[in-house]
């Protein structure tokens, strides 16, 4: 059984940064993907970026494209999204998600696991 835990995050003015982990664990990940979607209020789950765990290939959504960076260590089974310039906007509920295959998923349902979810609030 997988298991996803993320962890990191928190209130933070706009401008400021802020980094998720997702700690991985239950399988050898060499051949997942992982993603990170997140969720405001009132507004369906978006996706954020996906990284393809063997080679480390990565794509982000057009609005966290140059901001964000997606990223894992091998040998902590961990995915991160480092957070830069954040504003106002990036308030919402972020998950991370994997699945086995070869691709970079952009669409939730092709996700087979998920966290918890950690809270991002930004302040203006």
């Amino acid at each position: 059984q997988v298991q996803l835990i993320e962890s990191g995050g928190g209130l933070v003015q706009a401008g400021g940064s802020l980094r998720l982990s997702c700690a991985a664990s239950g399988r050898t990940f060499s051949n997942y993907t992982a993603g990170w979607f997140r969720q405001a209020p009132g507004k369906e789950r978006e996706f954020v970026a996906t990284i393809k765990w063997s080679g480390g290939s990565t794509y982000y959504a057009d609005s966290v494209k140059g901001r964000f960076t997606i990223s894992r260590d091998n040998a902590k089974n961990t995915v991160y999204l480092q957070m830069n310039s954040l504003n106002p906007e990036d308030t919402a509920v972020y998950y991370c998600a994997a699945r086995q295959g070869t691709y970079l998923y952009t669409v939730g349902n092709n996700y087979h696991y998920w966290g918890q979810g950690t809270q991002v609030t930004v302040s203006s």
